[in-house]
This record gives C-alpha cells, sequence and structure tokens, in this order.
C-alpha cells in the first residue's frame, strides 16, 4: 500500500481549547496521511488528542491551525477551511462511529427513526426504496430487519454499536473515524465487532482511522499506526514493523504496558513512572521527555521533528540517527 493515494493528508494541524497564555493544547502540530482503502490506527495514553483529532476531522470541533486535505471524488479540499454549511456536504462521505452507542442514538426514536434521519439529510433512498435500503442496513451489520421497530434500550451495548455502525453506512461513506469503537463494550463482543469492521471495510472499500486503546486490536486491524503523545505524533510505522521494533521510548514503554496473557513472563522494559503533563503546560523541548527514561540534555531544548528513517517509518526522538541506529549519550 505504500504506492497507494492518499484520501486524507493531515499537516499541523492544532486545536487549543481555552484562551490567555496558558490554552489546552490537545492536538499540537499533528502530520500523517491516511490511503485509500487503509485502516489507520491511532494510539496513545488518555488524554494524547486521539479523540480531539477524530472530532477534528469530522468537523465537529474547528480547529485552530492547520491543513485537513480531503482527496475524494472532487478536487483536494481542505476540511480545515470550510465553513460548517461548506463542509455539510462532505458529511455523507466522511461519517463517524462513536465510543458509547447508547449516548449517540435518540432513546425516543425506533431504530428505523434513526436510520432514515440519517437518509433524510442528505436526501437518500427516498419513497418506496426507503424500508429496503433500512432492511439492507441492518443486514449489513448482522441485525434482522424486524429489529428496526425496536427503541435503542431494547439492545445489547452490542448491539446498539452495530446499529451506530448502521447509521454511518446509510450516507454510503468513503471514510470512517472509528472513536474507541470497543471500549463500552464486553470483551466477548469487541471480537465481533472487530471483524465486523474488517468485513465491512473490505467490502464496501472503506477507508478507516481507527482510535483505540486496545493494542492487540490494532495490531490485528490496523495497515499502519500513529503513535500520539501529549497532542504531538511520536512516531509512525507499519503495524508489523511497529510491533517488532518499535523506535521511539513512549512507544517502547506503550507496548510494553499491554497486559501478557503468560504469568511466567516478565516484562523487559520498566513501566512509565508518572502522569501525564497537563496540555496547558507542556514540557519545554519534547514533551516526553519528563517521563523518558533515556531522555538526553537536547530534549529539554528542542523538540525532534518527525523524520523517515526508514520507507514508511517516521519517528521523533533524539536517540534516533539518521537511518535509525540508537545514538549514545
Amino acid at each position: 500500500m505504500n504506492d497507494a493515494q492518499s484520501l486524507v493528508e493531515v499537516r499541523g494541524l492544532r486545536k487549543y481549547f481555552g484562551g490567555g497564555k496558558h490554552p489546552v493544547r490537545a492536538v499540537d502540530d499533528v502530520s500523517f496521511s491516511i490511503r485509500v482503502g487503509e485502516t489507520l490506527g491511532l494510539v496513545g495514553e488518555s488524554g494524547s488528542g486521539k479523540s480531539t483529532i477524530g472530532r477534528l476531522l469530522t468537523r465537529l470541533v474547528d480547529p485552530t491551525a492547520g491543513e485537513m486535505v480531503y482527496q475524494g471524488e472532487g478536487p483536494a479540499t481542505d476540511l480545515a477551511q470550510l465553513t460548517q454549511s461548506q463542509y455539510r456536504p462532505l458529511r455523507s462521505k466522511i461519517q463517524i462511529i462513536f465510543q458509547d452507542p447508547y449516548a449517540s442514538l435518540n432513546p425516543r426514536m425506533r431504530i428505523r427513526q434513526v436510520l432514515a434521519e440519517a437518509l433524510d439529510t442528505h436526501g437518500m433512498a427516498k419513497g418506496a426504496a426507503r424500508q429496503p435500503r433500512i432492511d439492507e442496513l441492518l443486514q449489513q451489520v448482522g441485525l434482522r430487519p424486524e429489529h428496526a421497530e425496536r427503541f435503542p434500550h431494547e439492545f445489547s451495548g452490542g448491539q446498539r454499536q452495530r446499529i451506530g455502525i448502521a447509521r454511518a453506512l446509510a450516507v454510503q461513506p468513503n471514510f470512517i473515524v472509528a472513536d474507541e469503537p470497543l471500549s463500552a463494550l464486553d470483551v466477548s463482543i469487541q471480537a465481533q465487532v472487530v471483524n465486523l469492521l474488517g468485513e465491512l471495510k473490505e467490502r464496501l472499500g472503506l477507508t478507516l482511522l481507527f482510535i483505540s486503546h486496545d493494542l492487540d486490536v490494532v495490531e490485528y486491524l490496523c495497515d499502519r499506526v500513529v503513535v500520539l503523545y501529549l497532542g504531538h505524533v511520536m512516531e509512525i510505522a507499519p503495524t508489523e514493523a511497529l510491533y517488532a521494533n518499535p523506535l521511539h521510548p513512549y512507544t517502547k514503554a506503550l507496548l510494553a504496558a499491554a497486559p501478557i496473557p503468560d504469568p511466567a513472563l516478565r516484562r523487559t522494559i520498566p513501566l512509565l513512572q508518572g502522569d501525564l503533563p497537563s496540555p496547558a503546560d507542556p514540557p519545554s523541548g519534547c514533551v516526553f521527555r519528563t517521563r523518558c527514561p533515556m531522555a538526553l540534555p537536547q530534549c529539554a531544548s528542542a523538540s525532534m521533528e518527525l523524520r523517515e528513517l526508514a520507507p514508511g517509518r517516521m519517528t521523533a526522538c533524539w536517540r534516533m540517527g539518521p537511518t535509525g541506529e540508537a545514538v549514545l549519550p
């Protein structure tokens, strides 16, 4: 997929909340691309800016600065420059699946009405085509047509998330942001939803931005991974390469924190100490340096820009030489 065209290009994206001298820097100079037909994973601790990026790309919140260039069926468009009314025609192509399926569904509307609302908003499947389209959507996500007459509270959490997926698919998007779609589900249900997303992606030719804390799911589902820390990109790499040989100290610590199923095995990398710094008062230089066990003196004075150390592999660390070798202190 290295030669594939980019569907979305994020360049220098920033989102600051609040004013004054110390705004909350939720996203700070983030750049990455999402290729047509791929699943890009976005990982990092809580507070790293993952969900904010998802909401920026779907224009649920407005960016402070930067570009979000979307290359759809027409000319390339910078989503960051559009007003809400200008963005509205693109909403059918760019959809989001929310973390909490119950909170994102109107409890007073039957599922038929939920799906019909999405279709009405974009003028799709009118008249006699309406009910067959609703039935088709429910069947695509593993539900039955008769489920259309039920209310959200009559479904399990996994079924509600399937309805959320059906609502996103209703308007025939080509790009979907899946914002922690598994975190509110039981572990036994998560695998079913993961497999459903993978099947729909292949069948419908979708491009996914998959935001998650679950590193095992990201490894299984995603083609490439972007690692975030305190609103900054630490590393970008193909999934297999990143899990086999993480380059940035934060990526190494993040992977080391994943649960080990064998109690006889010991961790080779110590867990990070301390809490995530405040995004309203981030550390100088590299934002990870206050928790980094490998910090160098220059880490406090300036942050390293993302550099490509190998085809498709980028990292932002002073310890990495121009070809990926470790630089000793």
